[in-house]
Formats: structure tokens, C-alpha cells, sequence
């Protein structure tokens, strides 16, 4: 029998609480422990709240919360790749891809299509919105790794080299962030030795 609407809603709705589960690289603020997925995707959504007016360009607030908020769904069957792991890199779209394809079709047609669009135009790049979203998911861990003094990056042995070809696009969002990012948290931990200067 066919599920009704809500059901549907229900099954994505639980699906996505498994995005709590999916461990990246970069640490809580604190250095107890490490950031989830879901933790990230909050957390850039309420940076898209507070720091929309640094956007390059006017922005629908919304849409680039609800675009951030849903953004990393896909790693609950892909898995996170982390930004600096070339190997992972290579194989990346495809598990995303087919990630998008299972979970957004969870939803009802008309929730399904909304969402995967979404998740499309922030991997696109191409509008205002994406832009800035993907400005926020770069910066973020950036200040995350700052702020637990570059430790990640450390013991990664992360190349500065490495960090600005990840944020090459970072100021297309905003330039105003992409600033503060690196002034505030990459050039100190490059200074300290804790990304290496390449």
C-alpha cells in the first residue's frame, strides 16, 4: 500500500536524524570532540542568519538556510569526505549522487524535487545563495580549527597551499568573510607552524 504523505515526510524526517551519526575531521569548539554533520549544518545555517549581510550579492535568507541545513544529507550513505583527502576526492560525486537519489526520494514528489533542486544549485555554484553557503561551509571549519589551535590541521600536516586551492572560491561568496577567515584563522596558524607554509 502506498505511503501517505506524512509517512513519507516521517521516513525522510528520521532518515536525516541519522546525520548526527556521520563523525568529520574537525573538532567541537571545545577539543572534546568531534564535529557531526548535523552540528555542521546547524551551525552554518545560524552563521547564514547572523553574517547574510556580508554576502557579495542580496540573498534569499531562507533559501540559503534550508539549502545549508540539507546540504550534507547525502553523507548519511556517501560518508564525509574529508576536504583534503585526494583519494576520496576522486569517487566523491558519484556516492553523493547516488545518495541524493535515495534519500530525497523519500519525501513526497513535490518535497523531493524541492530539495534535491537545492542540494543541485549548492553544488552548482552558480547562484547567490550557493555561493554564500559554500562560503559559510569553508569558513566554518576554518574557525573551528582555529579555535582548538590548528590541531587538525597539524596532524593532517595541511599545506597552506592546500587550504587556499580548497577556499579558491571562497570570496565569490563574500570577500568580507573569506577576509576575516584568512587573516583570523589560517595566516595565525600558518604563523604558528600549524599549517605548513608552502
Amino acid at each position: 500500500m502506498e505511503k501517505s504523505r506524512l509517512e513519507k515526510q516521517f521516513d525522510f524526517i528520521l532518515e536525516a536524524d541519522k546525520e548526527k551519526t556521520i563523525l568529520r575531521k574537525t573538532l567541537l569548539s571545545g577539543g572534546s570532540a568531534r564535529e557531526n554533520d548535523a552540528d555542521h549544518a546547524w551551525h552554518t545555517a545560524l552563521m547564514c542568519i547572523l553574517l547574510s549581510e556580508y554576502s557579495n550579492e542580496e540573498i534569499d535568507v531562507l533559501k540559503t538556510v534550508s539549502m545549508l541545513l540539507i546540504h550534507d544529507i547525502v553523507e548519511i550513505d556517501a560518508g564525509d569526505t574529508y576536504a583534503y583527502d585526494a583519494q576520496g576526492a576522486t569517487t566523491q560525486r558519484g556516492r553523493e549522487l547516488k545518495a541524493a537519489e535515495r534519500i530525497y526520494n523519500l519525501l513526497p514528489e513535490d518535497q523531493a524535487k524541492k530539495l534535491r533542486a537545492l542540494w543541485d544549485e549548492f553544488e552548482a555554484e552558480e547562484t547567490p545563495e550557493a555561493r554564500f553557503a559554500h562560503t559559510l561551509d569553508n569558513i566554518q571549519p576554518a574557525m573551528l580549527n582555529n579555535a582548538t589551535d590548528g590541531a587538525v590541521w597539524a596532524q593532517n600536516k595541511i599545506k597552506l597551499s592546500q587550504i587556499l586551492e580548497r577556499n579558491k572560491n571562497t570570496a565569490d561568496g563574500s570577500a568580507v568573510l573569506w577576509e576575516h577567515s584568512y587573516n583570523n584563522f589560517i595566516k595565525p596558524n600558518t604563523e604558528k607552524g600549524r599549517i605548513i607554509a608552502d
